[in-house]
């Protein structure tokens, strides 16, 4: 038996929004944004600046990182920033990797 595999199926992202779906993915939750441009723009910077008071009761400095991540979809130079992060972050892993797998 021969399985058939479309080309076109890509794996999910883990991080950043999926083209696919406007979903915003953090691992395996997603969480649908606005159609609006100009929305989705300003939940990111809402997310920003009440981040950035993340010393008072229920907002949280966790709110910072989520904005720059709803804003990656329209700005491209926040995009730029995540996506170089990502970069970093994945080679970062590999070496970690490797050198766990040396030691053993």
């Amino acid at each position: 038996m021969t399985q058939t595999h479309e080309s076109n199926d890509k794996p999910k992202p883990r991080f950043g929004i999926d083209p696919r779906t406007g979903k915003l993915m953090l691992g395996s939750f997603g969480m649908r944004l606005p159609q609006s441009r100009g929305l989705r723009i300003g939940i990111g910077i809402a997310l920003i600046i009440f981040g950035c008071l993340g010393f008072l009761p229920i907002l949280g400095f966790w709110m910072v990182p989520l904005g720059l991540l709803v804003l990656s979809n329209d700005l491209p130079a926040v995009r730029r920033w995540r996506r170089r992060l990502a970069v970093w972050w994945a080679r970062r892993r590999q070496q970690r990797q490797g050198q766990t797998r040396r030691d053993s």
